[in-house]
């Protein structure tokens, strides 16, 4: 199996003001192509430090992919550290020229003459064009036949970069009889020890496939990676492991692969042809903010109110004063008062509602930050869950949606659980 590393470029991923998204995806897909990741490095925009860096990778693996610095800047210096580290010069790459005159013009504006340098590529590179962007990415080569990869480090021109003209370069060259293959099955409302104690045998069972959990807030992810020649010999290794899986966690799997728990609800709500409202205090929005992502979720999803403060609960979902001053905002009784507001106020079959201490401030002995209610009102009834949630501000928000949305899921497909 062919090795590379992966180098990303950038001053602002070594200080925290980026977080660097590129290498995971890289480093995925060229998993699945069978390509070896042997390790990752982050440089800043230092042309001796990258060249140093592609050096010391080409002397320990079969090639290296960086992502970035390849901009018209003067800080982006990823090409001309990749010549001083092969030892070329540079050539100009005509259609790439043309393509940005094409594109200034397009937009009226001037081409500086800074902008060309994105044209120029190491001497003797395969270029990789880019039709979304102005950098072209190239694949250059050391006199030992290694290959150094460069893309740009924008997501939206590296990835199609990366799946329609590196991979399939790469598959060539190193003749790729087989790749790893991934299906990845997606629970909710069931934590990690569970699921180990549920599958624990299958973990053992073999290493191809083999088996990883990975835990998220309040859901986890059972990925089965299986190396094969082909599509169909990967899901024949691959299925029935699958369906055994599903079949230990049944009533926690809402999807495989790219499917979303927003998106699972909204299918199951089409298909009961039912809609749904949600009413947000702690959670700010967040969870209408997630059932709104989903394409075509107008047909299942009504509206929400984020109520605030308690005016805003009082005034738009009928939540008693008296409840308020009596159990705090903060309590079983108001979380299910604005359940059933905010369905009686959007006409809607399902609705949601959240309330609870996000901190940092606002806790107490009685009622502590990270304390969530989430009540749901539908024909079934109203009926609300406490949760202590830990973490800071930003984290107690986002797992508070997340189980909102696994109660949510669960009474969409009939499943009245409490989390496992």
């Amino acid at each position: 199996m062919p090795s590379v590393e992966l180098i990303a470029v950038g001053t602002e991923l070594l200080l925290g003001q980026l977080l660097d998204t590129n290498t995971t995806h890289v480093a995925q897909r060229l998993a699945e192509s069978g390509i070896d990741v042997r390790a990752t490095h982050a440089i800043g925009d230092n042309r001796e430090r990258i060249a140093a860096a592609i050096r010391s990778a080409l002397d320990r693996s079969d090639g290296v992919v960086t992502t970035g610095g390849l901009g018209p800047t003067v800080d982006d210096l990823t090409k001309e550290a990749v010549c001083d580290a092969l030892g070329v010069g540079t050539e100009l790459y005509e259609p790439a020229l043309r393509q940005m005159e094409a594109f200034f013009t397009q937009i009226g504006r001037t081409m500086r003459p800074n902008n060309r340098k994105q044209a120029e590529l190491p001497a003797g590179a395969t270029p990789l064009p880019n039709p979304v962007g102005t950098a072209p990415g190239f694949v250059a080569f050391d006199a030992r036949g290694k290959f150094v990869a460069c893309m740009p480090g924008v997501p939206r021109e590296m990835k199609p970069m990366l799946s329609e003209r590196l991979l399939p370069l790469l598959r060539e060259r190193f003749a790729l009889g087989s790749a790893i293959y991934t299906r990845v099955i997606h629970t909710i409302n069931v934590g990690e020890s569970e699921i180990d104690h549920r599958i624990d045998d299958l973990f053992r069972a073999g290493e191809n496939p083999k088996i990883a959990v990975l835990a998220h807030d309040y859901r986890a992810d059972v990925k089965i990676m299986a190396k094969a020649a082909t599509g169909a010999e990967a899901e024949a290794s691959i299925g029935p492991v699958q369906r055994e899986i599903e079949r230990r966690l049944e009533g926690f799997v809402f999807g495989t692969d790219e499917t979303t728990i927003e998106a699972a609800i909204l299918c199951a709500l089409e298909s009961r042809g039912e809609k749904v409202a949600v009413a947000e205090s702690c959670t700010g929005g967040r969870i209408a903010a997630a059932l709104t992502s989903v394409p075509g979720a107008s047909k299942s999803f009504v509206g929400g109110v984020v109520a605030y403060d308690n005016a805003v609960k009082v005034s738009e979902l009928s939540v008693d004063p008296a409840t308020i001053a009596r159990e705090g905002a903060v309590s079983e009784t108001v979380a299910l008062e604005m359940a059933q507001g905010a369905r009686r106020r959007f006409g809607a079959d399902v609705a949601l509602a959240t309330t609870g201490i996000a901190g940092p401030g606002g806790g107490s002995a009685e009622k502590p930050v990270g304390l969530v209610w989430i009540a749901l009102d539908s024909s079934e009834g109203p009926q609300a869950w406490r949760f202590l949630l830990r973490g800071d501000r930003s984290a107690i928000q986002s797992r508070a949606t997340t189980a909102g949305l696994g109660i949510m899921w669960r009474r969409c497909v009939g499943k009245e659980r409490s989390p496992a």
